[in-house]
């Protein structure tokens, strides 16, 4: 049985390729060249409308707003990690009473749209049950509930993705379940499972944008309000292009920080350096080697 997806292309299918890297690359270039062009013509770079972030009480607003999408985001994030670790386990459980729950449980909450989870912790609750919500954390609960029953459906899929023979060999050596889990499949897994669990932590940072549906002060909410003051110009283009650089340098960084994680994971721990590895062994006088073998 073949190890690859696709044959290995030939030259015209090469030349072919090629060229068609090409023209998407020119098209791509012509677009973006076009909107910096229209962008450009139309005014939208000139220093005037430039001038409302030259104020240093509106740098203040921006860091606030974007200490207040960090903050929402780590706490959020940490919660969706734990969440998900605990009902994945509850799912992958031997036992009928926590397998059932937990399956309830992670599917309801993917079903449900964040912004309506949102919504019913930050109205619903004050409406019904008295129990006044904050905005931070009717965003963070809401995040959590949605993105950690996403990320326990991918601890869980990536545990049962690794062979039957990894745990039946453990097994066999007279492990328990928990160390199994811990010690045999979760090791392997997370190398595998890496970039799944940071594209989520990328949704879940971007989706602390919904917080401006009530009124949770990050970026979007004060783009919003500055894009609308009359008396800076309604620089609302100009505004936007600044918080989406925020939020880009964001989501780089948390991807330098998950290629970090993942180049670590790959390091054999305990390997030698390059510079320590043992050479070939040096044959023992009396002793013949293979290569030293009579009519080698």
């Amino acid at each position: 049985m073949t190890a690859v997806l696709y044959d290995v292309p030939g030259p015209r299918a090469r030349v072919r390729n090629t060229l068609f890297g090409l023209i998407g690359t020119g098209v791509v270039l012509a677009v973006v060249g076009f909107v910096v062009y229209r962008l450009i013509d139309t005014g939208q770079f000139d220093p005037a409308k430039w001038e409302w972030i030259t104020y240093i009480n509106i740098q203040y607003l921006l860091l606030g707003a974007l200490w207040n999408t960090v903050s929402a985001f780590l706490v959020a994030a940490a919660l969706s990690l734990v969440f998900g670790a605990v009902f994945a386990a509850g799912r992958l459980s031997d036992h009928r009473w926590l397998r059932v729950p937990a399956t309830v449980v992670v599917e309801f909450f993917r079903a449900i749209p964040l912004l309506i989870l949102i919504f019913i912790l930050y109205f619903g609750l004050s409406r019904t049950f008295q129990v006044e919500l904050p905005a931070f954390w009717a965003v963070v609960l809401g995040l959590m509930l949605y993105n950690g029953s996403v990320l326990a459906e991918v601890f869980r899929s990536g545990v049962r993705a690794l062979p039957r023979g990894q745990s039946e060999a453990a097994y066999a050596l007279g492990l328990r379940k928990t160390q199994v889990m811990t010690n045999v499949l979760l090791p392997q897994s997370l190398r595998a499972m890496l970039p799944t669990i940071v594209s989520q932590l990328v949704v879940v940072l971007k989706d602390t944008a919904l917080g401006f549906i009530i009124l949770y002060p990050e970026l979007l909410y004060q783009a919003r309000y500055l894009g609308s003051q009359g008396q800076l110009g309604a620089p609302m283009l100009q505004v936007a292009m600044v918080i989406a650089v925020m939020y880009i340098g964001l989501c780089l960084l948390l991807s330098l920080v998950a290629w970090y994680l993942e180049k670590r994971s790959r390091r054999a721990p305990g390997a030698p350096k390059q510079a320590d590895q043992p050479g070939p062994p040096t044959p023992v006088d009396g002793m013949v080697g293979v290569g030293n073998a009579p009519g080698a």
